[in-house]
């Protein structure tokens, strides 16, 4: 009865598990080639 539980306990967590490590990091991100300046490079005067 013990090792039936144990088993079934390893078999869930065996499924949980598996689609979680298949979502790995493919390749680096790529930034853009000419990004648009977002922000003004001075503060402005007041």
């Amino acid at each position: 009865m013990r090792k039936n539980r144990l088993v079934a306990l390893l078999l869930v967590v065996a499924v949980l598990a598996l689609p979680l490590a298949a979502c790995g990091k493919k390749n680096d991100p790529v930034p853009p080639s000419n990004p648009p300046p977002t922000y003004p490079g001075h503060y402005p005067s007041q």
